[in-house]
């Protein structure tokens, strides 16, 4: 219920839930949508900011929604495509979301203003102009209407997402040119964001301009009704016309007092930071923040199976302790691999699976085959410990295994 009335107030509150440019609000936006990366479950990686995956989500429904009216020959329109998405999404669609999924992905639709649609719509006529949304697929070999099928949809998916990730690359580029030390990284090579880029502040996506109704001449005052139907009334008509017209200019006189704007307060200068680093030697400081430019260059560019083998080199100095435990409480030289891992699940803080902690000991077998041995009989596999060694010098190695890994 908490995360229910968190997320009525984003919506009503904050422009990333709706899409929507910032503008003044009472409080800022919902922790789940300020600290979405940090929330986000597996190896870290290239995380997109909370509203990009709300965009996402909004062109993956109006893809379903256009693919359903032109597989059955009907034409879309914004009406019928923002009813769909605003039913699926249970979210408000506009047009400034349209031209958002313009401005990321411009070879997906084509937009149009046309007449004698149909509505099927109360209070809407067949002469007004309505924006309508045409899918750009590629022919058929065969000449026949192309579909928009379910491959189709995954395959226009998966560039929508692939641009908005390419989106935000742009600014972690700029975030990285901004640093001291600067950084350079390929794109190629970028695994996971700057430690110190906060993902979901990226500014939004600008919208693109979408097609316009013709602008009709409309008449608003009376001078104008009056210079356009001077043939077709009275004189009598005519006069009371005038009279009306002139009326009505009176108020708009240029001596008529204009109320006051408030003035624009003066922005806030940014307070000093103090020095905090006096009489620190300047060269010592470039060494330490080109280590810590490596180490970040490293982090970003280091793939996930090198990031989950470093996750479980974290681990096992404590698995290392609680095995020598099991070892030592089951007083036996050799157990098989089983009973070890069924052992070890029991008594680590560390919750894991028996196949997730058998991959930790062929880890700790590879790190260290002098102290954790495996023995192949038959069909089943034996561990054989150490026990005599020093487990203060063993954690040690295990510690600076780590901290190699980590700098490559």
């Amino acid at each position: 219920a908490l995360k229910a009335s968190a997320q009525d107030a984003g919506e009503s509150c904050t422009p990333e839930a709706e899409g929507r440019p910032e503008e003044p609000c009472g409080e800022k936006a919902p922790a789940y949508q300020r600290f979405h990366a940090l929330a986000q479950p597996g190896l870290p990686g290239l995380v997109l900011p909370y509203k990009y995956q709300v965009l996402a989500e909004m062109f993956r429904s109006m893809d379903t929604i256009v693919g359903m009216l032109h597989n059955r020959s009907e034409t879309p329109t914004f009406a019928k495509v923002q009813r769909g998405v605003q039913d699926m999404m249970r979210r408000r669609f506009e047009e400034r979301n349209v031209g958002q999924i313009k401005t990321v992905y411009p070879a997906s639709y084509r937009f149009r203003q046309e007449r004698s649609v149909p509505t099927f719509k109360d209070g809407a006529r067949r002469s007004d102009y309505q924006l309508t949304i045409e899918p750009l697929l590629e022919q058929e070999a065969d000449g026949a209407a192309p579909q928009l099928t379910a491959s189709r949809l995954l395959q226009r998916r998966q560039i929508f997402s692939q641009k908005l990730v390419e989106h935000v690359k742009e600014h972690h580029k700029a975030f990285l040119a901004s640093l001291s030390p600067a950084m350079v990284v390929p794109e190629d090579q970028l695994t996971r964001w700057h430690p110190r880029f906060n993902v979901d502040e990226v500014p939004d996506i600008e919208p693109a301009a979408l097609p316009q109704p013709p602008a009709t001449e409309k008449l608003t005052t009376a001078q104008e009704v009056l210079a356009r139907a001077r043939n077709l009334i009275s004189p009598r008509m005519e006069k009371a016309l005038s009279q009306l017209a002139l009326r009505s200019a009176a108020p708009s006189s240029p001596g008529s007092p204009r109320p006051a704007l408030p003035a624009t307060p003066p922005a806030t200068p940014p307070a000093a930071s103090p020095s905090a680093l006096k009489g620190v030697s300047q060269d010592l400081l470039e060494r330490i923040r080109a280590k810590e430019a490596q180490k970040q260059l490293a982090q970003m560019t280091r793939c996930p199976e090198q990031e989950q083998r470093l996750q479980r080199l974290e681990r096992l100095p404590e698995l290392a302790r609680v095995l020598r435990s099991v070892f030592v409480s089951e007083r036996k030289p050799a157990l098989s691999m089983e009973v070890a891992c069924a052992r070890m699940v029991g008594s680590c803080c560390t919750i894991m699976s028996p196949g997730e902690m058998e991959k930790h000991l062929l880890l700790l077998s590879e790190l260290l085959p002098d102290w954790l041995s495996l023995h192949r009989i038959r069909t089943d596999t034996y561990v054989k410990l150490d026990k005599a060694a020093d487990l203060a010098h063993i954690t040690a190695r295990l510690a600076h295994q780590t901290r190699a890994e980590e700098g490559l």
